[in-house]
């Protein structure tokens, strides 16, 4: 590849009279605190900004920016080759683009010489990317890329990670920890948020049910999820069950992600109820060291020492076996003692 590159003044253009359906945000989750600004939907103090050049990686004395626009990028070369072919083509598009825009430089996506010709956008004209950073606060920062090729050149390295500060959508926000913006591509945004909203109502509907209709269930549902279920006995007041569980599927419980949390609901309470109680017996037992480990990996009873299984599946397949009735028997029995104390 030629070295030849050219240097570059970056004009951009102003926020206003651009188009708003693409927008860096801030994130913030009005359950985790941050000095009160999340009462405000809010995530930085009133005029305060954060600013960061795009992202420079170093291999072997070899500089590459996260870019989004490079064919070369190991994330592109990973890809299946039908993928990498078609990304390589996307990629070659918009540099065709952006160069007649930027530089009149008229290109041929088939050249094989393609990226020798490129003046602006080389992967390692560091004239150019030097200068690529972006600057966001509490207001949205719009990104306009069908008319501002700057806004394109973001949105790209925006979507490669390309910016640290800047999550590449709003679920990746939800996953990362201590993320303050994201990028929010309208229809993607309102599609995660309302998938969470559907799982968390879908979860709710779910509690409501078996607190009218099978208040047992709920018991075993709330010993399987609740990490202090050994508090919970069978005179345990079923609103508390009901508040509790209600908590934890709003994320106020130890699963602090709202879908995961009402994920997690739902393929407990979606469970057989023989499988919950035989789970539910199965984590009181090892609480209360009716069985225990051996050093040898394997579970076993520590009265008998009767080996149960290796994993919490290989028990529950052992208690379900009716040879196995005996020991099944037994061990409920002493851990019911503690349900019904």
């Amino acid at each position: 590849m030629s070295t030849m590159t050219k240097d570059f003044t970056i004009n951009e253009k102003y926020q206003q009279g651009k188009d708003q359906a693409i927008a860096i945000r801030p994130y913030f989750d009005d359950q985790k605190e941050n000095m009160g600004l999340e009462k405000y939907g809010m995530t930085l103090h009133d005029g305060v900004y954060h600013q960061e050049d795009l992202a420079c990686l170093e291999l072997n004395g070899i500089k590459r920016y996260v870019t989004g626009l490079n064919e070369f990028a190991p994330d592109v070369k990973m890809l299946p080759d039908a993928e990498k072919k078609a990304k390589i083509k996307e990629i070659r598009k918009v540099i065709i683009q952006l160069e007649k825009e930027l530089a009149a430089n008229v290109l041929d996506e088939k050249d094989p010489e393609f990226w020798n010709k490129v003046q602006v956008l080389r992967p390692d004209n560091h004239k150019f990317w030097g200068k690529i950073h972006i600057k966001v606060g509490n207001d949205p920062y719009f990104l306009d890329p069908k008319k501002d090729p700057y806004d394109l050149i973001k949105l790209y390295a925006i979507k490669a990670g390309g910016f640290s500060i800047v999550a590449k959508d709003y679920e990746t926000a939800q996953s990362t920890p201590n993320c303050r913006f994201y990028l929010d591509q309208v229809k993607k945004t309102v599609n995660t948020r309302t998938k969470t909203s559907k799982v968390k109502n879908k979860a709710l509907a779910m509690l409501q049910k078996l607190y009218d209709e099978n208040q047992d269930k709920l018991f075993y549902v709330a010993k399987m999820i609740d990490a202090h279920s050994y508090e919970y006995v069978k005179s345990t007041p079923i609103d508390v069950l009901y508040e509790n569980m209600d908590a934890y599927i709003n994320g106020l419980g130890d699963e602090k992600s709202t879908t995961t949390a009402a994920s997690t609901f739902i393929a407990v309470a979606n469970d057989s109820m023989e499988n919950l109680t035989l789970r539910t017996l199965i984590k009181d037992a090892s609480y209360y060291q009716f069985m225990t480990n051996d050093n040898r990996g394997w579970i076993i009873e520590s009265e008998t020492k009767v080996k149960l299984g290796k994993n919490n599946e290989e028990i529950l397949e052992f208690f379900k076996n009716p040879l196995n009735e005996e020991i099944l028997d037994r061990m409920l029995s002493q851990v019911k003692n503690y349900w019904e104390s």
